[in-house]
């Protein structure tokens, strides 16, 4: 298992684009992902999980990665995040 903590950095946060934009990357990984935040932890892998976090800019989640490809889904996940999903 690995994990990374991040920021929500761009402006609008988690919306109904980025949420998907972040599903659909995550889809591509076996392993299990999750996203923690304000005290919950969602299924990375389900845009209705992630979309009822309420995940505005300046949130704090942890990104959690569990499988046989876990390194390159967390390297995956955290760069979009980072990339503020192109939104800026």
């Amino acid at each position: 298992m690995t994990e990374a903590t991040m920021t929500i950095e761009n402006k609008t946060g988690i919306h109904a684009r980025p949420a998907a934009v972040f599903v659909q990357t995550a889809g591509r990984f076996k392993s299990k992902l999750q996203i923690e935040a304000k005290g919950k932890t969602v299924d990375a892998k389900s845009i209705l999980m992630i979309m009822s976090m309420g995940l505005v800019n300046g949130t704090e989640i942890k990104i959690i990665a569990d499988g046989p490809d876990e390194d390159e889904a967390l390297k995956a996940l955290t760069e979009l995040v980072a990339s503020k999903f192109g939104e800026e």
